[in-house]
């Protein structure tokens, strides 16, 4: 691995190891109140953007970070609109 891998591959670590609580905290509590719909909207878009750039570019770390990171956002986003 590369310098630009090992940088790519810990920094899409961090931010995804970084939105893990959060959505854990949602899953397990099932409180949306705090959660603004318009900003996960925005924000679940913006990263499935990312995920097609990371595909378009054949990064996988840019790939692998996104896919989960959609895969929360947009099942916290379902629990917003189902239990607002």
């Amino acid at each position: 691995m590369n310098l630009i891998d090992w940088v790519g591959s810990v920094a899409a670590f961090l931010t995804t190891a970084s939105f893990i609580p959060q959505a854990w905290q949602t899953f397990r509590t099932r409180d949306v109140s705090g959660i603004s719909l318009g900003m996960y909207s925005l924000f679940t878009a913006g990263v499935a953007l990312w995920l097609v750039y990371g595909i378009l570019l054949v990064a996988w770390p840019i790939i692998i970070a996104n896919v989960i990171t959609t895969s929360l956002a947009l099942m916290i986003l379902v629990m917003k609109l189902r239990y607002r």
